[in-house]
């Protein structure tokens, strides 16, 4: 059994309520929008936020209706925020699939990206419960807000660490913090552990994206993208911050800020990243995604041993280890 396989043995069947319940929300009778609809649902995925929702609402009580639809509603947000991500990145490919963009065009994009957020809003409401909208409704602000943050501090010529965690806190984090308060609150559980729950989805979430970052030091052969796919786009991640910040070398500083202006060459790019492996970069980022595993980890380790719990720890260990 594969490391996915363990981590969802506790949730077999509720994962299967949950694909029912997303498939059928993206059913629809007007042929090109089934169409797109269908040649989305084809890319499949790991299914990595839904798997959090039902493991959290099992740590805390049970999965009720309330829970499902909670997990199909902000899978839809996240989906359609791929879909329209891929027209603000011009991206050719999701998933090793030709992303919607390439196959129709931007505008057919847009409207199914929208008609994916308005049918999010429509599956929170079949939760039955206000505070379950309310946080849907605010990830989809936050997703939003994150994405301009990340566009705004390109042309910054500052270097921060703290604009990093910033971004990545509206972007990444938010939606896996959706994910557990959600669970959390459909369990009906007191504030403080509805709290909890919400960290221990920001902490996973955080971890993720340091991941990514760091993947992005590593040829596409290993984790499947190009090396300095960001610093191509002019973002500059923790690893990069890192060995910026606690440089001496005023070419260095320069380099950063000819990357961040989007006017660096390929081998502009190389040295960056070879100055960035070389000077800690990679090890400091590594540590830091660490430190934030073992916070995640001290929030559930006062639960009983069960076998839930044992697959909120693999899914921590699996975010942290994973190879792409």
């Amino acid at each position: 059994m594969d490391r996915l396989s363990q981590i969802k043995s506790p949730i077999i069947s509720d994962l299967e309520q949950f694909k029912e319940l997303f498939n059928s929300s993206l059913d629809n009778s007007n042929p090109l929008l089934q169409e797109v609809l269908s040649h989305i649902k084809q890319r499949g995925g790991k299914m990595m936020r839904p798997i959090l929702v039902l493991l959290i609402a099992r740590l805390l009580g049970k999965v009720t209706l309330s829970t499902l639809h909670a997990a199909v509603s902000l899978e839809l947000l996240h989906t359609a925020s791929l879909v329209h991500d891929d027209v603000v990145d011009e991206s050719s490919e999701r998933r090793g699939q030709a992303s919607v963009n390439a196959v129709y065009n931007n505008k057919i994009s847009i409207l199914v990206g929208d008609y994916l957020l308005a049918t999010c809003l429509y599956q929170a409401a079949f939760s039955s419960n206000i505070e379950i909208i309310k946080v849907v409704s605010q990830l989809g602000q936050d997703l939003s807000e994150g994405e301009l943050l990340q566009l705004s501090n390109v042309s910054n010529i500052e270097i921060s660490e703290t604009v990093y965690f910033d971004i990545i806190r509206k972007k990444t984090a938010a939606l896996f913090s959706a994910c557990t308060k959600t669970a959390a609150l459909s369990s009906s559980i007191d504030a403080k552990e509805v709290e909890n729950a919400r960290l221990f989805g920001e902490y996973i979430g955080i971890c993720f994206q340091i991941k990514d970052d760091i993947f992005d030091y590593y040829d596409d052969r290993e984790v499947g993208k190009p090396t300095g796919n960001d610093m191509r786009e002019g973002k500059l991640t923790l690893p990069a911050i890192y060995a910026i910040n606690n440089s001496n070398h005023a070419e260095i500083k320069a380099l950063a800020v000819k990357i961040k202006s989007g006017s660096a060459s390929d081998s502009d790019i190389k040295e960056m990243i070879d100055y960035v492996k070389n000077n800690g970069g990679i090890e400091y980022a590594t540590k830091v995604m660490m430190d934030y595993h073992a916070k995640a980890l001290r929030l559930i380790e006062s639960f009983p041993e069960s076998e839930v719990k044992s697959s909120l720890t693999s899914y921590l260990d699996y975010v942290v280890d994973r190879t792409k």
